[in-house]
């Protein structure tokens, strides 16, 4: 259906429009029209035509002037100018106001069933292309809340999170470096710093976690929302500055206790809210632990984590930069990078603390110890209890600046090194133990369930780490161990075909043949007698 909206003062002009429009169109139309100036900007106010034919000389206003106010309520209007005067100034105010067509009177009725019909072609056009925007924008608000959901997981967990958050930031269009993180805790009530009937209130709040989340974006402009996850919710707010001033800091207060009265009014439920510190989007989980700690040392429906005494502060020069980036790359195994830090991390207390070699020497075997709690922790190492007798004695005999800095980067080194060798010594052994197994049972019909319960890990993960170390499958490995077997067989002694099958873990001896010149290339009878 398109609506025309036809203005001109003469009325045998519109009884005439009428008529061409109603017998070339019929029934896809409904056509209004008006006859001076101010009726037909009023017509056009309540009609909201797709298409106005407009004369420019009408009574009062004049066409140009009124095809001007309509615009201004009307952007996707299309006009179709009619006009006894063919004069330049009518035709160039007529073309800035993006006027289809301009037809001088006498109107030809070809001239205005074309005009009509590239004018319907273009709103068709401009139909389909808000259909389809709106139909991508339907499906932006569904998968969105999923995209988010992922990145407040794989904040809170962890999990490949350094690899994915470049990719969490194209798809959510995160320009930001830093963020700090809110949480969202409901209940029936609270007592004291604690909220009741936490299950019960998940529930509830589930029912009411799109009114939630859309009054958490609205309230937390650019924020990212994860789901219901207990009684709470993980929000995380992009920021371009790694702090706030104080008195953003205390808008964002205010507003928050808004957003406390609001989601109450929302969902019949009690909520607090804690707000972490900014911090760089890699470091963001730890914002999210200072939220829920600000909301265990409160009483109040709203904490922030710069206002109480949750954590540990630093010296304004401390490079607590170089400290956690150290003890990252410890983590990762990153040998030669976290040598690195540990270099500019000593250059740092000896160009900063000359006179503090006590203090030095103490924080290289602080950092020493917990390099190697965390190779323990992620190495599957074996803890030994007395491997470090020396440590205090060569650290405190050690007066040269030098000296201590090599044992300290050596030692951050070794840290690395036995994460990732000790991880791969574990999946060695295992592998070997597989291995023995499959050489001890290849005769029996044993599967992929049998060897990985034998090396106790999941057939999954040892399916994996099986075919990075020997480059095959477990069925191919298996299968190569057989035909060698029988091949061995087939050359060494007068067993029968059936015995030989047998002997290699084979029930079937049409299979085995089969199997045999698959992989060997001619029959186990061809083997044999060449």
């Amino acid at each position: 259906m398109y609506k025309i909206m036809l203005a001109d003062d003469e009325g045998i002009v519109i009884d005439s429009l009428k008529f061409i429009i109603e017998k070339e169109f019929g029934d896809e139309c409904r056509i209004e029209y008006a006859k001076t100036g101010r009726s037909v900007i009023e017509l056009a106010e309540n009609f909201r035509p797709d298409i106005a034919i407009m004369d420019i000389q009408m009574p009062g206003i004049n066409g140009i002037d009124a095809m001007k106010e309509i615009r201004d309520n009307n952007k996707h209007v299309i006009f179709i100018v009619m006009s006894a005067y063919d004069k330049f100034d009518y035709a160039k105010e007529a073309i800035k106001l993006g006027v289809l067509e301009y037809i001088t009177k006498p109107m030809e009725k070809n001239k205005i069933i074309a005009a009509l019909r590239k004018a319907m072609e273009q709103i068709n056009r401009e139909r389909a292309k808000r259909s389809n925007d709106l139909l991508i924008k339907e499906k932006l608000e569904t998968v969105v809340p999923i995209i988010e959901s992922g990145l407040i997981y794989d904040i809170l967990l962890q999990e490949r999170f350094t690899e994915d958050i470049d990719s969490y930031r194209t798809l959510l269009g995160i320009e930001q470096d830093y963020a700090y993180m809110i949480a969202v805790v409901c209940g029936d009530t609270q007592e004291g710093n604690h909220m009741t009937n936490a299950v019960g209130s998940s529930v509830r709040i589930q029912q009411h976690s799109q009114e939630v989340r859309d009054a958490l974006k609205e309230g937390f402009p650019g924020c990212i929302v994860g789901t219901v996850m207990a009684n709470k919710i993980a929000v995380m707010v992009p920021c371009s500055e790694d702090r706030l001033e104080y008195n953003e800091r205390i808008a964002l207060i205010e507003k928050s206790r808004e957003m406390v009265r609001n989601l109450r009014k929302k969902t019949d439920s009690s909520f607090r809210i804690g707000i972490g510190a900014i911090k760089k989007l890699r470091e963001v989980r730890e914002s999210y632990q200072e939220a829920l700690d600000t909301l265990v040392k409160t009483t109040g429906s709203v904490a922030h984590a710069d206002d109480l005494p949750i954590r540990c502060e630093y010296e304004d020069n401390y490079p607590i930069h170089l400290e956690k980036e150290l003890f990252q790359k410890v983590e990762s195994g990153e040998a030669n990078q976290a040598m690195a830090v540990a270099e500019n991390f000593f250059r740092w207390m000896v160009e900063n603390n000359p006179d503090s070699m006590m203090d030095i020497r103490l924080k290289v075997l602080e950092f020493v110890l917990w390099a190697e709690h965390l190779a323990y922790e992620n190495g599957g190492m074996t803890y030994e209890f007395n491997t470090r007798k020396d440590y205090l004695p060569t650290v405190m005999n050690t007066e040269d600046m030098k000296e201590l800095e090599n044992w300290f980067v050596l030692k951050i080194s070794e840290a690395c090194q036995n994460i990732l060798r000790k991880g791969a010594e574990k999946s060695s052994s295992l592998i070997e133990t597989a291995k023995e197994y499959i050489q001890a049972n290849y005769s029996r019909d044993i599967s992929l369930d049998d060897v990985s319960r034998t090396v106790n890990i999941s057939p999954y993960y040892f399916s994996k780490i099986f075919k990075e170390d020997t480059g095959e499958g477990f069925v191919e490995y298996l299968t190569r161990i057989r035909m060698e077997k029988a091949k061995e067989l087939l050359t060494t002694t007068e067993c029968s075909m059936k015995e030989i099958c047998s002997m290699v873990g084979y029930a079937d001896p049409n299979y085995f043949s089969r199997s045999f010149k698959k992989n060997v290339g001619v029959t186990p009878t061809e083997y044999k007698r060449e």
